[in-house]
């Protein structure tokens, strides 16, 4: 009975998620992007140092669908989108599910500043579809959404709120903790921030910026200091793909993480695949944004725990 009462108090947080999809599909689909849907489970996931895939068999859980959309790109698609389910192991907290909602699009042709366009339309039709008008309201930080957003890079940031220098954090080996304790809580309090330009050794999918090779093509978007996607100019060298590859995948021996096969076809296809921009945005993160949740428990029906 507790459980049921439970589930029955979240029904307006999940009707207002229920219009949000709605409304990010409309979106796209009147944009002209194809819907697509990819296998969730596959061979190999994209070796990255810092996330674990969940074992299916000999298979695995994809932690992302991007592998198999970029081959869709390869193949000759021009604009796709998908919103599916994503598996990360061992990511629990009050902004994290080991198994998360992710909605991700590409487009042939561009670059991630297109993306930013992207985003500013699409969370401003999402807000307005839910009556929220040109600004969104979390826990009581009121952010307008108004175009244009904020755009700085993470040299900008950090030399604003960090304390030290990028290359300092990076040196100490600290970066990340310093981004979620120091940086991330000042990003976009007023509007929306597109935090771009990470250093290059830190956008693993991402191409490098032709005019600065220390930097590369990505961006993060922040509402109210939580962080809601990751955008990348796509790399498209094959070779280069896989030598960070195998980079990670030392790294991840070497922290004595689970090891996974290359993705061989996706390099393969990678050589075929036209200069392209991608973006994973967070569903459920962006719902506890709209229906002004704290935690990512409130806007799923079911979390692990509840099972």
């Amino acid at each position: 009975m507790d459980e049921d009462w439970r589930l029955a108090g979240k029904a307006e947080v999940l009707r207002v998620r229920a219009v949000m999809t709605r409304s990010i599909r409309r979106f796209f689909l009147d944009q002209g992007f194809l819907e697509c849907e990819t296998p969730l489970r596959i061979p190999a996931p994209a070796p990255e140092s810092y996330i674990d895939a969940v074992a299916s068999g000999e298979w695995f859980l994809q932690t992302s669908p991007e592998l198999c959309m970029k081959r869709l790109l390869a193949a000759g698609y021009p604009k796709i989108f998908q919103i599916c389910k994503c598996f990360r192991a061992g990511e629990r907290g009050a902004f994290h599910l080991p198994e998360f909602t992710m909605l991700e699009w590409y487009r042939t042709g561009t670059d991630y500043r297109t993306l930013m366009d992207d985003c500013e339309g699409l969370i401003a039709y999402a807000a307005g579809e839910l009556g929220l008008g040109g600004a969104v309201s979390w826990q009581g930080k009121r952010v307008a959404l108004l175009p244009p957003w904020e755009r700085i890079t993470v040299r900008e940031a950090f030399d604003r709120y960090a304390g030290l220098s990028v290359e300092e954090a990076l040196g100490r080996g600290c970066f990340d903790e310093i981004m979620v304790c120091k940086v991330e809580p000042h990003l976009g309090m007023e509007r929306p921030v597109f935090l771009c330009e990470y250093p290059a050794e830190l956008g693993a999918l991402a191409r490098v910026n032709a005019e600065n090779p220390e930097v590369a093509e990505r961006f993060e978007l922040y509402i109210a200091g939580l962080e809601l996607a990751n955008a990348f100019s796509e790399l498209t060298d094959a070779a280069e793909q896989r030598r960070r590859f195998e980079k990670a995948s030392r790294d991840r021996r070497l922290q004595n993480c689970p090891a996974y096969p290359l993705p061989e076809r996706f390099l393969t296809a990678l050589s075929r695949m036209p200069p392209s921009a991608g973006i994973a945005l967070g569903i459920d993160r962006l719902a506890m944004i709209l229906a002004d949740q704290a935690t990512i428990d409130a806007v799923v029906a079911f979390t692990p725990e509840s099972l």
